[in-house]
């Protein structure tokens, strides 16, 4: 894969499933091409959950949260996807929005279907439901797939029309 050509982790968390907008959510990836190479339901179980939100969350924000967050990602189904395409994980992060609903900016996944603030989260002691994770960087990309994903449960994405040119 070049380096412009990425994979993505999307996880589809239990909030955005209860509140039946996975489609909404899917068609914003689909229409910027996006290519889906793997999707998945699975509920987590703790060991899963606990090598995706790894200690780096409990140094950045505490290990309350840390467990707040692998009980939340354990509490219902998830859907993981990964996308690929040129300089996904960038594109990904645009369209999710910031990890604060809050923060987000319109137009953007959780500015359009959520709203809660890191404040009231924390002052009533719950995660932030944000409905959505997306790897930040390539490389946190790759590991948090193998959390997520075996080699074989992904494909490679070839699209047909490839084989024709604008010049014929």
């Amino acid at each position: 894969m070049s380096e412009k050509l990425q994979r993505t982790l999307v996880l589809l968390k239990p909030d955005a499933l209860h509140r039946g907008i996975v489609g909404d959510i899917l068609h914003r990836f689909e229409r910027v091409g996006a290519k889906m190479v793997g999707l998945k339901m699975l509920v987590s179980d703790k060991d899963a959950a606990s090598r995706h939100y790894t200690e780096d969350l409990a140094k950045r924000r505490g290990e309350k949260v840390r467990n707040m967050m692998i009980e939340m990602i354990t509490s219902g189904p998830i859907i993981a996807i990964v996308f690929e395409g040129i300089e996904i994980v960038e594109t990904v992060r645009k369209l999710v929005g910031s990890t604060e609903p809050k923060s987000s900016a319109p137009g953007t996944i959780r500015g359009d279907f959520s709203h809660v603030s890191f404040e009231y989260a924390d002052a009533k002691q719950i995660p932030v439901m944000n409905l959505i994770h997306a790897s930040s960087s390539p490389e946190e990309a790759e590991v948090e797939i193998g959390v997520w994903f075996k080699p074989e449960e992904t494909v490679v994405h070839i699209p047909s029309y490839t084989k024709y040119t604008l010049s014929e």
